[in-house]
């Protein structure tokens, strides 16, 4: 078979590692606030609409402790924890983070190799470690697709030319496969998510299209094949999503909880606060938030949001096509695909596009890892945005 040459990413001129880079805030102008704003307004967005899909929930069970206010107290404060993040990695020079590129990959294997055999349970799922002294738990599931995005970046950039030739394409796919097979383990979503980043930011960085395809095409049909054919949990949930009322008892309820709630929002929606599925739909403030707003705010709400992440997706190529080197322009682009690619999924399985799957949506789902974890990675966009080659617009 012909291959199909490609115009290769070429690196541009690394920065000098020992030269001294400021930390604190530089630049201010450069900074692209069009995606900071859509941030701020995702994050208040999820606030709110995390205590408008929980308070009944909440108020009505003793785990919870019969508090309205359980999910908004420990959302406000994750937020908060998030912007404080966010601002600290929009003002540390990304250049920083290629020397511990690879340190963050090792330790985040290590991570889920902890949780794997000592991690709690939920939901199906063994992804979450407890945090000593707290009643609190960390997913490192989350802290994989930043570490694969600063591994791939760093790849591209140091061995460049490696995946010009079929030894440097294994390296890079073997190096993605371990940390996408692990996360795989604790739970099939977060590994497809993985997954996605990795092989993504191999494909922007490939010179062969050709060769890319032809792994890419096979990993897909495998996963299809899997899907359609376990005779688990997961196979269960491809039949929910063919004929959810036909499993409206069991893994079919929750979907077709989301489709009524959807249904019932109209144009301008019931009204915050005033959803009538938020206390039928398991995880309404988590995997399904989605379809509470849909409800609350209606068509104008929902689009809204899609609009906002179509925001974030554009103003993030724009970064990545316009930063100073290879390492950012992959950082840009990993990022861009983590959180695009994890709204896609968790929106198409609201709408029962896709079977459904356990996602968050990013910056508005309950969870505190995921929301750091995302505001972090905003930020270290937002830091490569000030040093980009185009300061208009």
């Amino acid at each position: 078979m012909t291959q199909t040459n490609t115009r290769p990413l070429k690196p541009r001129p690394r920065d000098n590692p020992n030269q001294t880079k400021p930390t604190t805030l530089v630049n201010v102008g450069g900074m692209d606030f069009t995606l900071l704003l859509v941030v701020i307004v995702l994050v208040c967005i999820g606030v709110i609409m995390v205590f408008s899909s929980s308070y009944v929930r909440a108020s009505t069970r003793a785990v919870f402790e019969f508090d309205s206010f359980y999910f908004l107290r420990r959302n406000g404060l994750m937020a908060v924890a998030g912007f404080v993040t966010m601002v600290f990695f929009a003002n540390v020079y990304y250049g920083w983070y290629r020397r511990w590129a690879k340190w963050l990959y090792i330790i985040t294997i290590g991570l889920l190799l902890l949780a794997l055999f000592f991690g709690i349970t939920a939901g199906g799922a063994q992804r979450w470690i407890p945090i000593p002294g707290t009643n609190t738990n960390f997913q490192p599931s989350e802290i994989a697709k930043a570490a694969t995005v600063f591994m791939m970046a760093w790849m591209t950039e140091k061995y460049d030319g490696a995946l010009r030739n079929w030894p440097g394409f294994f390296v890079f796919c073997a190096v993605a496969g371990l940390i996408s097979g692990l996360v795989l383990d604790s739970g099939f979503s977060q590994g497809i998510i993985v997954s996605v980043i990795a092989f993504g930011m191999i494909f922007v960085a490939s010179p062969y299209l050709w060769r890319f395809i032809i792994a890419g095409v096979g990993a897909v049909g495998g996963v299809v094949f899997y899907l359609f054919n376990a005779e688990n949990f997961r196979g269960a949930r491809v039949l929910a999503w063919q004929d959810p009322f036909a499993y409206a008892e069991t893994v079919g309820y929750q979907i077709i909880q989301s489709l009524y709630a959807i249904a019932s929002g109209g144009l301008f929606g019931l009204g915050i606060g005033n959803s009538r599925q938020a206390s039928f739909v398991p995880e309404a403030h988590n995997d399904i938030i989605f379809a509470i707003i849909a409800e609350e705010l209606g068509l104008v709400g929902a689009a809204l949001v899609i609009m906002l992440f179509g925001i974030f997706i554009w103003r993030g190529i724009r970064v990545a096509l316009n930063a100073p080197d290879t390492f950012s322009a992959m950082v840009a682009i990993g990022i861009v695909f983590a959180i695009a690619f994890q709204a896609i999924i968790n929106i198409a399985v609201v709408t029962n596009s896709i079977p459904n799957t356990g996602v968050t949506l990013p910056f508005i789902s309950y969870g505190g890892t995921s929301l750091v974890v995302s505001m972090a990675l905003a930020g270290v966009l937002l830091n490569i945005s000030r040093y980009s080659k185009d300061r208009s617009g």
